[in-house]
């Protein structure tokens, strides 16, 4: 099934069986560490998310808040998500409506962080991941780690330690977003995050365990709560095909299917979400028309300056040299990737290829890039050849390593929901 078909047989599902889970499901502490639950019998019948009806302001009071010399923070405001699971959220302090923030079916922790990351080798590994399998590279101090797609979407969050660096790895399926944050602030403290069961413009919030402030995915921002206003930083990541990833990193270290929770790993909850035809889940604004709304972008934002490369686009060319906000950047784009979000199983779903940002200066020298087919590339200055991982790997500049910028991969509506006035790049 394609396009209206497959929406509106993915609603079905989730206005039926998914309400039947959620109803099931217990409230759960957002304190508390969730506990397994049993494997899903039929993965692709049941969404992770689901629609339920809205809570009444009246529903979202009696709670506790830091400053209850606010008064009622829901006053002439009518919310659908359930505040009464949360004790120590500050819903005096917000920078958004309230009102844009909505269940997505599970409780708190519903949908249960991986706090406890164990890893394995790339051998172990291979035994059960496809060639093709998108999986998230990040590397900090030479500790290069994949994460597949086939278990974050099961999961949405890992807290883990790279490089001594304490990160938080996200991934929203609704969006296909995914960015890894620095999860130590800038006064040492550093917090792990679990998901919250809500969204804002179909994007995954978050929450801190600390304070259980809010936290945009998408944008790294709180939201709501005592952390209002705090931003995250961007660490660089990107989504690779693990033949890519074990190729370049024979040594690198692979999460594991051992999470403590029993998931069918491999398989896809979410099928046929990413059809171009479809319209986004439970996404009640606007949508940019200037492209498709399940259009894949890479998006780049560079001093205040946004800009989306479309999958479309990028998939003629291979290779983008463009300039933003003067730092003259170039993107690579190579086929072998999977979709996350296609068929209920991955080793059936389509190509949808992947990216690498880089600048592409090296030494004052401003390099022009051509491709050359099967991920490689060549500078037009001094006919280096260059990897998809940024490297030069023949010719004059042969062992110089490009300066990675950080961008991710999203859905073109979720990217233009909170970044309206994007620069669409195009060849011409």
């Amino acid at each position: 099934m394609t396009g209206l078909t497959t929406t509106f047989h993915w609603i079905a599902l989730a206005l039926g069986l998914g309400l039947v889970l959620a109803a099931c499901a217990p409230a759960v502490s957002p304190a508390s560490t969730p506990t397994s639950a049993p494997a899903p019998t039929d993965p692709a019948s049941e969404p992770t998310h689901t629609a339920p009806p809205e809570a009444t302001a009246a529903e979202a009071r009696g709670i506790n808040v830091d400053n209850p010399d606010c008064g009622d923070p829901f006053e002439g405001e009518s919310v659908p998500f359930l505040a009464s699971y949360w004790e120590k959220t500050n819903f005096c302090l917000h920078s958004v409506p309230l009102s844009e923030i909505r269940p997505g079916g599970p409780p708190p922790d519903g949908i249960p962080a991986i706090d406890d990351p164990q890893f394995e080798n790339v051998a172990a590994a291979d035994d059960w991941l496809g060639e093709s399998w998108p999986v998230m590279l990040f590397e900090w101090n030479g500790d290069a780690r994949a994460y597949p797609l086939a278990i974050l979407m099961w999961h949405e969050i890992v807290n883990d330690v790279v490089g001594g660096k304490p990160v938080t790895v996200t991934f929203c399926p609704l969006c296909n977003a995914t960015i890894v944050f620095d999860r130590e602030l800038a006064d040492g403290t550093v917090l792990d995050f679990g998901t919250s069961g809500n969204l804002r413009n179909s994007d995954l919030v978050m929450y801190d365990r600390l304070t259980e402030s809010w936290w945009q995915q998408l944008t790294g921002e709180a939201i709501v709560g005592s952390y209002t206003g705090t931003q995250l930083a961007f660490l660089p990541s990107q989504i690779i095909a693990w033949d890519d990833f074990k190729t370049q990193f024979p040594d690198g270290q692979v999460l594991s299917r051992e999470t403590g929770f029993q998931r069918s790993y491999g398989q896809n909850p979410y099928r046929g979400y990413d059809s171009i035809d479809n319209s986004p889940f439970l996404f009640s604004g606007p949508t940019d028309d200037r492209l498709r709304a399940m259009e894949r972008v890479v998006a780049i934002n560079l001093d205040g300056s946004d800009v989306a490369y479309p999958f479309s686009r990028l998939s003629e060319v291979l290779v983008a040299n463009h300039d933003i906000a003067g730092t003259p950047v170039v993107v690579f784009w190579k086929g072998g990737t999977t979709s996350a979000l296609d068929a209920a199983d991955f080793s059936s779903s389509r190509d949808v290829g992947s990216t690498a940002v880089y600048v592409r200066e090296v030494n004052g020298q401003l390099l022009t890039f051509e491709a050359l087919g099967d991920g490689l590339y060549q500078d037009v200055e001094t006919g280096s050849r260059w990897n998809f991982f940024g490297e030069a790997i023949e010719g004059q500049l042969e062992g110089t390593e490009l300066e990675t910028v950080v961008s991710a991969e999203h859905f073109w509506f979720a990217w233009a929901a909170f970044k309206p006035d994007t620069v669409i790049w195009s060849p011409e």
